[in-house]
């Protein structure tokens, strides 16, 4: 390809550079470009910068400081979106897409725009180099918000801290621990309402500045591996999460089971305990469907077996807890005892799956087992075998899998883990063969850990979709495993964080996360406990945990009005599984997290384009439609003030109708340009404000007053929910109709996805898919349009029953082409019940 020489392209750039890189000192060859199909490559000395399009809105971008770029392979990225390609459009400085512009200065500084003009990224000088290390500076804007990287503790916004990824067993972590589990490199800058997404995929122990150091610039930098990172445009945030997905993969569609109640305790320590709990839930009518088996089931905390002493009946067990509709999950941890004679051990040293010292030794470290080995999970013949150990278990019903304290944790400080000189022997597919130190790999070990176990499920039963849960990761880990933030503590404060935790960990791509219900470490008092079990009823992963020693954590601790409490909350989140298991459908195609902060659906929010989540504490989205506003501060007993987007909002629990449509302009009036504005304003009488009866409007606060037994819930207006029948569990078969609650606004529609919940059939036909609308006519009646089914799968329900708010009939009829119905109020509802039509279908409500 052509080579150009930059200072004859760009004299008038020249006049104006201030920086220099290292190679551009005397003697230095003058930078070189070379134009690309998919982009261009710029040469200064021993140093390349290389930047392409994967696609019109995503760039990548690669660097070296030793003449040739590295291998060009990737643990996060999916090889088909890696090698992706478009074509570009050269320009003397750079190259643009049909949705970026890229240029470059002579000293290899690189700025990104849009089309319009709006500089998106610019770097703020040249990649700094010292020896293997270096560091990437960006420009930041004093309206910058980051968001993302993982399970990070603290703020939703990532501004103004610095972090560093290095996968970490962090018992009893506190909101400025940093590093705790998970080494996820990618985060969102968010500006004026426009959002770049950057994957920054360095495997080593990498850092993160996000104007800590400099109000001016954010950096991210790493001691050594290679210069690789994406840019991923928007503008809307939910694109950029969308383009992750594509990216690194989404998280695969769940076993519908894994949407319930899941209990768990370190340990229920027999099976005459475990079983008491299960039967307790049912008694109780506790919906639940999973029980958790963490160390002490095991031989001697052995991996892969089974105390026959306290355990004796352990695959008759499984199968009693499974025909009482319980899924049992067992920790798996992945150091093998030094043991020969021990089954792991003698199969794993025979295959020689063991992480090496420099020496070629076996390397040996100190975790639960005593002295143990641990299996080289960069190889691919060593995540097969890893595999091949869950037979036994999958054979006796054994429904999910805990891959717990694969940082990986090792009982040796103050490291907590192995040392950095141990080796790996890469070998797999998409790899070259070779050896690295565990400086590169131990921020993927875990989630090659998940991978084995995921994969190895596949193979043993490839009809059911495997349940792995994993502790520690990397990007795109959310392929293998769904997640949690690890050992957290039974405090107030730590029930706060909870929400920014698993918000961001659903930005990061791990949709399918929760946090230890209650707190792991610690005993909470009986109200900590009922408010974490209401939140979680609205998370992801509900599942409830707690460390040994501590008082119990089951919900009917405490008394039967705590347990009342707690179980309305159970009771609500299966009614709502068909709404959830719809949301885990949508993501498990496009990676929009189940868990949403605001502005991933309201990205114009405020006036200014900043998040509107920075304005309303701990609110969050569960799905698409449901807000859900818990007090900002949880132990505290006076009144809250919720910040809903504009529009038009309604009361999850009450049908209350809220109007928020004239908020923004609202406080627009409330807030003088000047001070001299502000004293004209004080002088002036204020408008009257008339309150509709049963309204909240625009002008008045929506205050809340916390009480136990609440949380407040919201619906936007638009909103079409699928609820159904109360179960105990997700295999019993609800007794009654379909929920449509129909809330009449703009946009009105809503989707509906079901499957057997536990095999791939849907990958060949076998699901239900439904879209609705709804509109309010000229005549004052409402039309519900329900779509033709999608797909062969029969679903249980032979009745519809549809809930209508936000509007009032005259004639109190449905009626469709085929059936007529009288309408029914309902506190704020109207509502009918017709057959389940098997057709496009429009209903008339008037």
């Amino acid at each position: 390809m052509k080579v150009l020489r930059l200072p004859a392209l760009l004299p008038a750039v020249f006049l104006c550079l201030s920086l220099s890189t290292p190679a551009q000192t005397a003697g230095a060859p003058a930078p070189q470009l070379k134009a690309l199909p998919n982009g261009i490559e710029l040469t200064s000395g021993t140093t390349i910068l290389q930047v392409t399009a994967l696609r019109d809105d995503v760039l990548r971008v690669r660097a070296t400081h030793s003449g040739q770029l590295p291998e060009d392979a990737s643990w996060a990225v999916l090889p088909e979106a890696r090698t992706s390609t478009v074509k570009v459009t050269p320009a003397p400085t750079g190259f643009q897409t049909a949705a970026l512009r890229v240029t470059f200065t002579p000293d290899l500084r690189l700025t990104v725009s849009d089309l319009s003009g709006i500089v998106l990224q610019q770097d703020a000088r040249p990649i700094e180099w010292r020896g293997t290390s270096f560091t990437i500076d960006k420009q930041k804007s004093v309206d910058s918000h980051f968001f993302g990287l993982g399970d990070k503790p603290g703020p939703l916004d990532r501004a103004g801290r610095s972090f560093v990824m290095w996968n970490t067993d962090s018992f009893g972590w506190q909101e400025s621990t940093d590093p705790i589990y998970k080494s996820i490199p990618f985060f969102i800058d968010y500006r004026a309402a426009r959002a770049l997404g950057v994957l920054f995929d360095n495997t080593f122990r990498t850092f993160f500045d996000f104007g800590h150091q400099s109000i001016t610039d954010y950096t991210f930098s790493a001691p050594d591996g290679p210069v690789d990172y994406y840019l991923l445009y928007g503008p809307d945030p939910k694109r950029v999460i969308e383009t992750y997905a594509w990216l690194t993969g989404p998280t695969p569609l769940p076993p519908l089971w894994s949407l319930g109640f899941q209990q768990s305790r370190y340990s229920y320590m027999n099976e005459s305990e475990l079983m008491e709990v299960a039967d307790r839930l049912r008694a109780d009518h506790l919906p639940a469907d999973a029980l958790y088996l963490d160390i002490d089931y095991q031989d001697k905390n052995r991996p892969f077996t089974v105390n026959t002493q306290n355990f004796p009946r352990f695959s008759q067990m499984v199968h009693d807890l499974a025909e009482k509709h319980f899924h049992t999950v067992l920790i798996t941890d992945l150091h093998i005892p030094n043991l020969p004679g021990y089954a792991p051990y003698d199969t794993g040293k025979a295959g020689d799956h063991f992480v090496k010292n420099p020496d070629g030794t076996t390397y040996v470290g100190p975790v639960w087992p005593g002295p143990s080995v641990f299996p080289d999970f960069t190889q691919e013949s060593s995540r097969e075998w890893w595999g091949t150990l869950y037979k036994d278990f999958i054979h006796d019903g054994v429904a999910g899998f805990w891959n717990d304290m694969n940082e990986p944790a090792v009982f040796t400080y103050p490291s907590k883990t192995m040392p950095d000189n141990v080796q790996h022997r890469i070998d797999g597919t998409g790899f070259q063969p070779r050896t690295a130190t565990h400086l590169e790999i131990h921020n993927v070990f875990g989630m090659q850990n998940s991978r084995g176990t995921y994969e190895g499920l596949l193979k043993l039963a490839p009809d059911q979709r495997p349940f792995v849960l994993t502790r520690a990761s990397y990007a795109g880990g959310q392929r293998y495993a769904s997640t949690w933030t690890g050992d957290n503590s039974s405090t107030w404060n730590h029930l706060r964080m909870t929400t920014p935790q698993l918000l961001n960990l659903g930005l990061s791509g791990f949709s399918m996360s929760g946090a230890d219900v209650g707190g792991f470490a610690g005993s909470p008092p009986p109200d900590l406990l009922t408010k974490w079990l209401q939140l979680a009823a609205f998370q992801p992963i509900y599942r409830d945990h707690a460390v040994k020693g501590s008082r119990p954590h089951e919900p009917w601790a405490d008394g039967p009005e705590q347990e009342a409490i707690r179980r309305r909350f159970i009771e609500e989140r299966y009614r709502l599984l068909p709404y959830l298991y719809t949301t885990a459908e949508e993501t498990s195609r496009n990676g929009v997290p189940i868990m949403r902060p605001l502005f991933l659906e309201f990205p114009n929010a405020t006036t200014d384009g900043h998040p509107i989540d920075l304005d309303a504490g701990s609110e969050f989205l569960f799905g698409p439609d449901l807000l859900v506003a818990p007090n900002p501060s949880p132990e505290e007993v006076a009144p809250y003030e919720v910040h809903l987007p504009p529009g038009i909002w309604y009361d999850y629990w009450t049908g209350e109708r809220i109007d928020r449509s004239e908020k923004i302009a609202a406080r627009d009036l409330e807030q003088p340009s000047s001070p001299q504005a502000k004293t004209q304003a004080d002088t002036q009488p204020k408008p009257e404000t008339k309150a509709i009866p049963g309204i909240v409007t625009a002008s008045q606060p929506l205050m809340i007053t916390p009480t136990l037994a609440d949380l407040p819930v919201y619906v936007r207006a638009g909103s079409i929910i699928p609820i159904s029948p109360l179960t105990q569990n997700t295999e019993e078969t609800p007794n009654g109709p379909l929920t449509l609650r129909v809330y009449a606004g703009d946009n009105c529609h809503g989707t509906l996805y079901q499957d057997d919940g536990k095999s791939f059939a849907f990958r060949t036909g076998q699901y239900l898919r439904m879209n609705f609308t709804c509109a309010l006519n000229p005549d004052g009646s409402l039309t519900v349009h329900l779509s033709a089914p999608e797909g062969a799968f029969k679903p249980w329900w032979h009745q519809l029953r549809i809930e209508a708010l936000g509007w009032t009939p005259t004639t109190r009829e449905l009626t469709s082409s085929t059936t007529k119905s009288k309408l029914q109020q309902l506190n704020q509802s109207w509502t009918a019940t017709i057959p389940q039509p098997t057709t496009a279908t429009d209903l008339t409500l008037k």
